[in-house]
């Protein structure tokens, strides 16, 4: 059994070590345009920062000697460089980078014939893989495991003419999916959502006023992968609010410290993630910290965000050791947030693990019922996935969902930063709850239609007015995109089965009602406050009138059709990975983030190495 750890400090006497300070900036060695959220470390240390805007860095408290400073991007080649520390010092570094398809020195996988290792420019070993999933830093095999995904078909407006479905602001897909390309390897299709991969970016959609919490938007255009097909675009965006008018949180940190957590990528990279979180904690909120191996314990009671020292003292001193008792763990968690409860705050525990849960409650159905129970309590749920090797992606979405809160994938501290930090208020803050949306289609209008992603959040029509029934959540700040793919009325439906006409119902030939003459569809959208019981209506008419695009759209398209290509769709069409990057191109528009020139630099890693010639299970198409 893990033995929990004491909170012990330093040991007194100890001399104090001399230290100086290393500060630089990193460029594109071509353009010499700075590089932003490019992480700089001391290799051998758990040192390190993120560039700013500016490109700018710096490290302190750095002990006095030889070091070696590493400065990684994605899309760019890792760089690094010798360095001397002089005590009391500051010595400036600056690092011009080369962009690379990906930042790997070597890729490792396991063949017919053994383990096999070679260098990301020699991919004739893909031929030889037989394994489903391989590490791509190791070698090993693993166990991840992904719900099965069966992509929505073309459904006819004449005999289905009402779509329904749940949101999901989770985007745990999109950064497991670039971690699988940045170990050159090709995502299993079942890891690819789509719908996270699109709500994964940023979206400009204006201000938010009137009563609801969320503003819609709309827009019709042609499908680029099949262009007599229209491409509709259905957007929520929740009012953003600052940090600082956030309401005051009462926070559980609940952590795996199992043996399975015990890689550079998992615990250590988790107790970095927290610790930019902590920084951001005001003295009105509160943390617990509960970690739970073979055991569950609290190691951290529920302590003031202004004592900051003893919440990192805490977080530092966590071990990885035993097996994983996650249920015992949440029902501490859920425990201490309900004692220490705030009225009218954000009430939330915050579970990072790899979602491997072997001891006590650990199957799904068992943990999605202590889930649903404890969320009654008004205490909302974020989970933060870390790790490769043994993620349990299926089941960690799972308790997300079921308990009123968001999933992520943690693969490296730039997406700790942008989930814990840069987009805090969403992450921490629910604004509506249960939010649902149905649209009725014009079949003198369209013929059929696809709901792009949202397989896992599909509802029954009746659904949608019954305020019983669970659905996705919305925080401050987030956006939601919803694309349809619609087959105009007089364009054949493609469908892989297919039912006998209907004999009593309107033909799609029919000419139009006049009443609703040049409507496309009606969007209805159902949500609660967050303490509420009873579910507010939203309704709005969409028109059948595509027009240019807006950068948003082109992007948000881009990024499906990429998904698509990942997941082998049949509706992909012609399309290919140079019409995916020339789509998010003239996508782009203002990228201060860079998160979307991240994005045209994975696309085009997936064309140059020719992975989506490689099969998912590991052979060769």
């Amino acid at each position: 059994m893990l033995t929990l750890l004491a909170l012990a400090g330093p040991g007194a006497g100890t001399a104090p070590v001399p230290t100086g300070t290393i500060e630089g900036r990193v460029t594109d060695v071509v353009t010499g345009q700075p590089l932003n959220d490019a992480e700089v470390s001391v290799v051998g240390t758990e040192l390190s920062a993120l560039t700013n805007t500016a490109g700018r860095y710096s490290l302190s408290g750095i002990p006095a000697g030889e070091h070696t400073v590493k400065v990684v991007i994605i899309g760019y080649a890792t760089q690094e460089k010798q360095v001397t520390v002089t005590a009391g010092w500051t010595t400036a570094v600056d690092f011009a980078l080369r962009v690379s398809a990906l930042g790997l020195d070597e890729i490792a996988a396991t063949g017919a014939a053994g383990e096999v290792q070679r260098r990301k420019d020699d991919w004739g070993w893909m031929r030889n893989v037989t394994c489903c999933f391989f590490s791509g830093r190791g070698g090993r095999f693993n166990t991840e495991s992904y719900a099965h995904i069966v992509e929505n078909d073309f459904r006819l407006v004449s005999t289905s003419p009402l779509s329904t479905f749940s949101i999901d602001v989770d985007r745990a897909s999109y950064a497991n999916v670039r971690r699988f390309i940045q170990d050159g390897v090709r995502p299993p299709v079942d890891a690819v959502r789509i719908e996270e991969m699109i709500n994964y970016f940023p979206y400009d959609w204006g201000d938010v006023a009137g009563e609801h919490p969320f503003a819609v938007t709309t827009e019709v255009w042609e499908a680029p992968w099949k262009r007599q097909h229209r491409l509709v675009r259905i957007g929520l965006h929740a009012q953003s609010i600052d940090i600082d008018d956030l309401p005051p949180s009462n926070l559980v940190f609940l952590l795996d410290v199992s043996g399975s957590m015990s890689p550079a990528n998992k615990l250590p990279l988790l107790k970095s993630a927290f610790a930019l979180l902590v920084d951001q904690l005001r003295p009105r909120d509160r943390v617990a910290i509960v970690v739970y191996a073979g055991a569950a314990g609290l190691v951290l009671p529920s302590t003031p965000g202004d004592q900051q020292d003893r919440i990192l003292g805490a977080l530092k001193q966590l071990e990885a050791g035993g097996s994983t008792a996650g249920g015992e763990g949440l029902k501490l968690a859920y425990e201490t947030a309900r004692e220490y409860f705030i009225d009218g705050g954000n009430n939330r525990v915050i579970l990072a693990t790899d979602g491997d849960f072997n001891v006590g409650p650990s199957s799904d159905g068992e943990m999605v019922r202590l889930i649903e129970k404890e969320r009654e309590s008004g205490v909302f749920l974020t989970v933060l996935g870390f790790g490769t090797g043994n993620i349990k992606d299926s089941k960690m979405e799972q308790i997300a969902d079921h308990g009123n809160g968001n999933f992520h994938y943690v693969d490296g501290l730039l997406e700790a930063r942008k989930v814990l930090v840069e987009e805090m208020g969403g992450t921490l803050l629910t604004l509506a709850r249960d939010v649902k949306l149905q649209i009725e289609f014009n079949p003198a209008r369209v013929a059929g239609y696809r709901l792009i992603g949202y397989e896992n959040r599909l509802l029954a029509d009746e659904d949608f007015n019954d305020d019983t029934k669970d659905a996705g959540e919305l925080g401050a700040g987030h956006t939601v995109t919803a694309l349809y793919e619609v087959v105009p009325a007089g364009v054949a439906a493609p469908r892989e089965g297919d039912v006998d006409a209907l004999r009593y119902q309107p033909r799609a030939d029919d000419p139009p009602i006049g009443e609703f003459d040049g409507e496309m569809l009606y969007l209805k959208i159902r949500y609660k406050d967050p303490d509420g019981a009873k579910s507010k209506l939203l309704e709005r008419v969409v028109a059948d009138r595509p027009g240019s695009p807006s950068v948003d759209f082109r992007f948000a398209a881009a990024v499906a059709g990429f998904g698509m290509l990942l997941r082998d769709s049949n509706h992909a069409g012609d399309l290919t990975l140079d019409d995916v990057v020339g789509l998010a191109e003239r996508g782009r528009g203002d990228d201060p983030r860079g998160y979307r020139g991240e994005f045209i630099r994975l696309v085009e890693a997936v064309r140059d190495l020719g992975l989506l010639e490689v099969e998912t299970d590991g052979g060769m198409k």
